[in-house]
This record gives structure tokens, C-alpha cells and sequence, in this order.
């Protein structure tokens, strides 16, 4: 029986290295797709030591870029028979203050979390059609169900990623194909280090939001060595993947469920005032 293909985006670190690392071990193909293929040897050295490297493809590829998506689209029509899973997990974090934030900024957010997660679905859609099975598991955040000050693109952007998903995974249950969103909380990730971005305006210590942005940024620090382990979310895509009829939506991470539930019970004023508490 021929191993199933899986297709993960940022992997290069992160849930992408450690995903496609853990679908490699549980026997499927990988390709392994990252926009600098320099920072793909942190990936292989890891599959080589776990006995994997043989299962494992790296192609590089810029979700924000048609010509490259095109590249991948037939790379893989190509080298495969078939696509059974795509994991759209490329991203940033995009942070600052509404104010301080240009659209440019807000539209390259976009790009990368959202229209880059429709671009490259859309170019693998056709294969999974075809053969009337296949998964698109989207990894969101806590962020798509919460708003956090700060952090208003990386909160926009996964919202937006939250209502795609819903559509897209009505639109193609007939054919076979699931879609499902994994809705990690606080990890271990570069996403909150190297991946996030700030705004250079917010940064400026003449912003009136500044006195904000450093509270923030010292309860993310304080808070860092409570973050969970992203092998957890690894293995919990790995699963998705296998699993029969799988749900749209699976939260994970420290604290996240009950927090999702409060946000869900609580009047907005007390959520609110909560939330303030924390920054102030």
C-alpha cells in the first residue's frame, strides 16, 4: 500500500518542522515547503536521526507568490500520484497598535496568514477533488476567537482564516475532503520571538501606546516558561490526519478551553475589564 502524501507550509521551524517530522515517523510522504531552503538542514538532520530523511522532500515555496505556488502545484503533480493532507501552517504575527499600523502592513499580514492559505489550497484543491478524499487542516490560533490588544493583524488575520475554513469545509464535505482548524494556544514557537512583528511606530518610546506595548511584552516574557511544548500540536495534526470524519475545530494548549468558555459566558463588559487589568 503506498504511503499517503502529506504537504506542510513553514516548515522550516516551529509546528511546521515538528509536523512534518511527526507525519514522516507515522509513515507518510512529506513535502516539506518553506520560503528559504537554507533553513531547511534543522529538518532533515532531525528526520535523519529519527530514521525519516527518506520520507521527507523539501521544496521551497512563498505562499505569497502565484509563480512560486505554481512551481509547487507542479512539483506535486509531478512526484505524486496524489495529495492526501495539506497543512497550511505559514505564518506571522503581525503586533503594534491600530493607530500606528499602515495598511501596508495590515495587507502583508493578509497575504501571508489568509490569502496565502486560499492560494495554496486552491492549487492543490483540483488533486483531492479528483480523487474525492484528502484533508486541508488550517492551524489558527486562540487569536481567531479572541481579540488581544497589540495584536490586531495576527487577531484579524485569523478570524478571517476562522470564516474561510467554515465555508470551505461545507463547500467540500460532498466531495470527500475535510477541512479542519487547529486552534493553538501559548507555545514554545519563534512566532512570539523571531516571527512576530512590530510596528516601528509602536516601538517608538514617544507612542503614546508604549507604556502598553512593554507591559504586554513583560507578561508575554513572564509568561514564556508556562508556554506548552509544540510537539503537542505536531502529534494532534498527525492525528487529524489519520482520523475518519474529523471535527472543524480542535483547541489546544494551557488554559485555552476554559478561556474560550469565558469569553463565551461572561458579559463583554467583565471579559473587558479582565482583559484591561492585565495591561494597565
Amino acid at each position: 500500500m503506498k504511503n499517503k502524501v502529506a504537504v506542510v507550509t513553514g516548515s522550516s521551524s516551529g509546528f511546521g518542522l515538528l509536523t512534518s517530522l511527526e507525519m514522516a515517523k507515522r509513515g507518510f510522504q512529506v513535502a516539506a515547503t518553506m520560503r528559504n531552503l537554507d533553513k531547511g538542514e534543522t529538518l532533515l538532520s532531525r528526520a535523519r536521526e529519527h530514521g525519516v530523511a527518506h520520507r521527507i522532500q523539501l521544496f521551497e515555496l512563498d505562499v505569497t507568490s502565484e509563480q512560486s505556488i505554481s512551481a509547487c502545484q507542479r512539483f506535486l503533480q509531478e512526484t505524486f500520484d496524489s495529495v492526501d493532507v495539506l497543512v497550511n501552517n505559514a505564518g506571522y504575527a503581525g503586533a503594534g497598535f491600530a493607530e500606528e499600523i499602515s495598511v501596508a502592513e495590515y495587507r502583508k499580514q493578509f497575504e501571508t496568514n489568509f490569502f496565502g492559505v486560499i492560494a495554496v489550497s486552491q492549487s492543490i484543491l483540483p488533486m483531492m477533488r479528483k480523487q474525492r478524499a484528502g484533508k486541508i487542516i488550517n492551524v489558527s490560533s486562540i487569536s481567531g476567537k479572541i481579540g488581544f490588544p497589540g495584536l490586531s493583524p495576527y487577531n484579524a488575520s485569523k478570524y478571517a482564516l476562522e470564516g474561510f475554513s467554515e465555508s470551505l469545509r461545507l463547500e467540500l464535505r460532498p466531495f470527500g475532503i475535510d477541512v479542519v482548524l487547529v486552534e493553538p494556544g501559548s507555545f514554545q514557537t519563534s512566532i512570539w520571538t523571531t516571527g512576530k512583528r512590530i510596528s516601528e511606530r509602536s516601538l517608538d518610546p514617544d507612542s503614546p501606546y508604549y507604556q502598553m506595548l512593554k507591559t504586554i511584552e513583560n507578561h508575554l516574557e513572564q509568561s514564556s516558561p508556562r508556554y506548552g511544548d509544540p510537539a503537542e500540536v505536531a502529534r494532534l495534526i498527525a492525528d487529524i490526519a489519520e482520523k475518519r470524519n474529523p471535527a472543524l475545530r480542535y483547541s489546544i494548549g494551557k488554559g485555552v478551553k476554559l478561556m474560550l468558555a469565558l469569553k463565551t459566558i461572561l458579559p463583554w463588559r467583565i471579559w473587558e475589564n479582565l482583559v484591561l487589568r492585565k495591561i494597565q
